[in-house]
């Protein structure tokens, strides 16, 4: 079996097709598989790294306001519109894979698209609750739209041929026990909070969780995780300055990155976090309930419909960022660790909507389809 994926631009829709690839990988070791990425794109380091080849077209999307600078680049996006699909075509001719998968980000609307019109099947994978403009524009072209979340179907056309399946989670997250967490981590039986902002780290977080660690730093009611990201160096500094030295308190566990996440979210009883679509299928399938900030910079506010898929169902409560800020989130915490019996709801029905068997079920969809 030969597969080609083409997904990239953001973790979120690299990953999804980084554990599709290892899973069959895993089930049927002699399986070809190729990415195509974007040549500028993260993809080119992340995939290199899981060990599969990479082949790089050039796309970019439309920016949306009319400064000069957006202008020109809309003119180069136009162009490359018509060069990504020649040279999508000239490397799915060279691989004559027996299938492709999309999931998501520029790079995939040239690549299945083409493939599409060569009369390849195409399926693609959605991660988020409200479908991006490129799942959309493909839903029609392809054999089936796999969903991540039941909600998103509400946003597709009734004629699309979809499937849910949840989203791609990592062995590692689903393997370890809160116990066996908490004695790796040495955490005590106090409630910990888990709290980050991403990678890059966000300053509204930042800034709203210092005012927890403080208050954490001083009372000791609970043992708290933060990752400041790579853009919050100054947050000890912020802390201190509120009269809190981070090192001498045993309760805090304040770092740059959380390079132990599966550890981490296992021990943890409630996360503070953004919104993005494989954080909340991680949340999910360990059943944490969760204080949820979305990013409002995300195309078509995304983050906001993800979380919304999960406070609708009594899984998380919702920050928006412009409501933000230290008393709130405090608030929160408290709320959803100070009364058990609420603790236990949430944490039932994040549990409940977890999809746990996403890579199955996207593997047995594959074999449907190339069959």
């Amino acid at each position: 079996m030969k597969i080609l994926l083409a997904g990239g631009g953001t973790a979120g829709h690299i990953n999804p097709a980084l554990a599709i690839a290892g899973y069959i990988k895993e089930k049927e070791p002699q399986t070809e598989i190729l990415f195509i990425g974007n040549r500028d794109g993260m993809e080119q380091t992340l995939v290199t790294k899981a060990g599969f080849p990479i082949k790089s077209i050039v796309i970019s999307g439309f920016k949306r306001n009319l400064k000069p600078q957006s202008i020109v680049h809309n003119i180069k996006t136009v162009s490359r519109v018509f060069t990504s699909s020649m040279k999508a075509k000239k490397l799915i001719k060279e691989f004559n894979p027996d299938i492709c998968i999309g999931t998501g980000g520029y790079v995939s609307g040239p690549v299945i698209r083409t493939a599409a019109n060569m009369g390849i099947p195409c399926i693609i994978h959605e991660q988020n609750a409200f479908p991006g403009v490129t799942t959309k524009m493909l839903s029609k072209k392809v054999k089936k739209v796999m969903l991540a979340v039941e909600d998103a179907k509400k946003h597709l056309d009734s004629d699309v041929n979809f499937v849910v399946t949840g989203n791609p989670i990592r062995e590692d997250i689903l393997k370890i026990s809160k116990e066996e967490a908490r004695e790796k981590l040495n955490l005590d039986e106090r409630p910990v909070v888990l709290s980050f902002g991403g990678s890059l780290g966000a300053r509204c977080i930042n800034e709203a969780v210092a005012g927890l660690v403080v208050r954490s730093a001083k009372d000791q009611k609970y043992q708290h995780i933060h990752a400041y990201g790579q853009q919050g160096t100054w947050f000890p500094e912020l802390v201190k300055e509120k009269g809190i030295d981070i090192k001498e308190y045993k309760n805090l566990d304040i770092r740059q990155y959380i390079d132990n996440m599966p550890l981490c979210l296992a021990a943890c009883d409630l996360v503070v976090s953004r919104a993005g679509a494989i954080t909340l299928s991680e949340i999910q399938a360990k059943g944490k309930p969760a204080v949820l900030i979305p990013s409002p910079y995300v195309a078509e506010n995304h983050q906001f419909h993800n979380a919304m898929a999960l406070v609708n169902k009594k899984a998380a409560s919702i920050i928006e960022e412009k409501d933000l800020n230290e008393e709130k989130l405090i608030k929160a915490v408290d709320d959803m660790l100070l009364s058990s019996e609420l603790l236990k709801e949430y944490s039932r029905n994040a549990f409940d909507m977890a999809i746990t068997d996403a890579s199955e079920r996207i593997y047995k969809i594959v074999k449907e389809i190339v069959k």
